[in-house]
């Protein structure tokens, strides 16, 4: 008896961020790339002060719930078969995370998964690997976040190397940047601990160097519009960009010559990213840096994207990574 084909199904999912939260409905079927259906992004700052609190605040657990009520609205308009919804770097570090998930229970409905940074990395090389350009196969692959970096070395026929490191967007100005703009002496200080902190998540990573590097997430994505100058964020010119260190260090030195205030309209630079966005800037030149690496493929498919065919998988599916 011949098989019949396994339809086009419908699978929504939500990344809880420490800095940005990420909505994604898609259509998925067997060997097929996936099909975005509807996206949105919000900038909320889930975990602004964590970093010295271990505490998520009242108000920024209100945004993220008010968010999510308007996304579950958002699904239940489009007929999916499943959701799947994680968090990830603050919610990990919350010593009332138990509160935040009950109050999203509760108001949301959504079940959440808290995600430890491995997991978070291999759903994320799920998504990177979805839309990689043809003829790359080996990648090694960083994610910045707000909270933490992801580091991922994959290679054809190998199990992948994952290593996390607690250094993200909001982290390092929380920590360190807290001028405006910020001063030599706390530059210096971010870049010794990006160093540091890249230095020991690749040492067990033998000849990463032969690997393509890749990068996903809302700082490069973010570098790579503003190199373009693009008036509105288009995924097509931003999805694998090739951002050279020579144009990282520009935009650099453009931002960190600027108060908050005046980055606000430089073209490319997403609303809201303004204050955070030369931590970003920092990590990223910094980890190029250490890692020798002279150019970044830019990835604009990611975590979000991870979780619907980790969905998908669930279903015992086979999804098209190529």
């Amino acid at each position: 008896m011949t098989a019949q084909p396994q339809r086009m199904r419908r699978f929504a999912g939500i990344d809880i961020g420490t800095l940005t939260c990420r909505l994604l409905i898609a259509d998925l079927a067997p060997g097929q790339l996936l099909q975005e259906v509807r996206s949105d992004r919000r900038i909320l700052r889930l975990g602004e002060g964590v970093d010295q609190t271990k505490h998520l605040s009242p108000a920024a657990m209100d945004r993220v719930i008010h968010c999510l009520q308007e996304w579950r609205n958002v699904i239940n308009g489009y007929q999916v078969e499943g959701t799947s919804v994680v968090a990830t770097s603050a919610v990990r570090d919350a010593a009332n995370r138990d509160e935040f998930l009950v109050r999203l229970k509760r108001e949301t409905g959504f079940n959440i998964e808290v995600i430890l940074g491995e997991e978070e990395a291999r759903r994320t090389l799920l998504g990177i690997r979805s839309g990689l350009p043809a003829g790359v196969t080996d990648i090694l692959a960083f994610d910045i976040g707000g909270g933490s970096t992801e580091f991922i070395l994959d290679r054809q026929g190998q199990k992948p190397i994952i290593c996390s490191i607690d250094i993200g967007v909001v982290r390092l100005c929380e920590r360190l940047l807290r001028h405006d703009p910020p001063i030599e002496e706390e530059v210096r200080q971010a870049r010794e601990w990006v160093t540091r902190e890249t230095k020991a998540a690749v040492a067990g990573m033998t000849n990463y160097h032969q690997a393509t590097f890749v990068g996903t997430a809302g700082t490069i994505t973010s570098l790579a519009a503003m190199a373009q100058k693009l008036p509105t964020y288009e995924p097509a010119r931003i999805h694998n960009y090739r951002l050279k260190l020579e144009t990282i260090r520009e935009l650099e030195q453009t931002l960190r010559s600027r108060t908050k205030a005046e980055r606000i309209g430089l073209p490319g630079l997403e609303k809201n990213r303004e204050e955070v966005i030369v931590a970003g800037a920092i990590i990223i030149r910094t980890i190029m840096e250490t890692l020798v690496q002279q150019e970044c493929l830019v990835s604009d498919l990611g975590l979000r994207e991870g979780v619907l065919i980790d969905l998908a998988r669930q279903e015992r599916w086979t999804v098209d990574l190529k």
